[in-house]
């Protein structure tokens, strides 16, 4: 594993089992996350996206261990410390390295504990792992909420009391408390106002700068990812088809689920004229995906050997990563 990686995901899988009749027998699995290679560099952000159900969640929550992944592997290289396998840890051996690796939810309504004030919501994590008590508690609380735009005086209120924006700064002060290495942002402004969302995401720039930190960024909204990521990797029904320098992503797709995406993004100027690509059925079921490669019904280049062979994520000569048989052959469309 290069010293450049702070996480590598190796052929991770997490397939939840399909229970029927009355001895709720297994009769197949759902493929949420289906045998995903990724890298993670300290300092960047990675960006995740894809369709709802492709799997983005599935994949953020194995990487912070609140699943347990059906197979893979996850060689997390923390600072000062040997690498580790956190797919193979034990919940008591994880302990410490729940401090290094952090989650902030979707949801700010329903990811802080309403019963507890905002004080509390962001001093558990502290209390949990014995860092702080008493005056130095307070303290450190105090500091996070400077630090995420909050005045201290709040840290005595409930939520309830706060916007859906300064809700998620409460969110990222937790996620702040225990000096993480890698964050885990699933859809943290999708839920917020789009003024608001400009805010969290310069506040989560300026915490990069700042404190080192490493983000996967996960999102459906590409206009969003193309902000604030340094790479984008692309999925689709559990697998991950194209990996790329956000720059290159957008300029210059390589895969065609790619260029679908890429052509739903609104254009800022209404003169200009976009070509939406239509995409033709439904999403492939990842209880029963289809033959070859899982995006072929839905792909307008799409060629016999697409629906018997399963392209591998390959490597191409300028560093593009991509699973497609044709994607020398294809002239694909970015934006500009």
């Amino acid at each position: 594993m290069s010293d450049s990686n702070l996480l590598e995901i190796q052929n991770l899988k997490m397939h939840f089992p399909i229970r029927r009749g009355f001895l709720q027998r297994v009769s197949g699995h759902v493929r949420a996350v289906d045998d995903v290679t990724l890298t993670i560099q300290r300092g960047e952000t990675l960006g995740l996206v894809g369709e709802s159900g492709c799997g983005k969640t599935t994949l953020g929550r194995c990487i912070v261990r609140a699943y347990q992944p059906t197979d893979g592997h996850l060689l997390y290289n923390g600072q000062g410390a040997a690498e580790v396998d956190l797919a193979k840890l034990s919940r008591a051996e994880l302990k410490p390295y729940r401090r290094e690796v952090r989650m902030i939810f979707q949801d700010p309504f329903a990811s802080l504990n309403p019963r507890l004030t905002v004080f509390d919501n962001v001093a558990e994590p502290l209390r949990i792992h014995q860092i702080a008590d008493g005056s130095a508690l307070e303290n450190r609380v105090t500091g996070l909420m400077n630090r995420v735009g909050l005045r201290p005086e709040f840290m005595k209120r409930y939520p309830h009391a706060f916007s859906g924006g300064q809700r998620q700064r409460i969110g990222i002060a937790r996620a702040l408390a225990l000096d993480p290495q890698l964050i885990v942002a699933d859809e943290a402004v999708s839920a917020l106002d789009v003024s608001v969302r400009a805010q969290i995401l310069n506040l989560m720039l300026e915490l990069q700068k700042e404190m080192g930190l490493t983000y996967l960024f996960i999102s459906h909204d590409l206009s969003v990812v193309e902000y604030i990521a340094h790479r984008v990797a692309v999925m689709y029904v559990g697998k991950v088809v194209e990996v790329a320098p956000a720059k290159k992503l957008f300029a210059q797709p390589q895969h065609p689920y790619t260029e679908a995406l890429l052509s739903a993004i609104p254009r800022p100027n209404p003169r200009r004229k976009s070509k939406r690509i239509l995409l033709e059925g439904d999403v492939a079921d990842p209880s029963d995906p289809p033959s070859g490669c899982y995006f072929h019904p839905r792909c307008r280049y799409a060629q016999d050997r697409c629906k018997i062979e399963r392209p591998p994520l390959r490597t191409l000569p300028d560093g593009h990563q991509v699973a497609c048989h044709f994607a020398e052959e294809l002239d694909l469309a970015g934006i500009s």
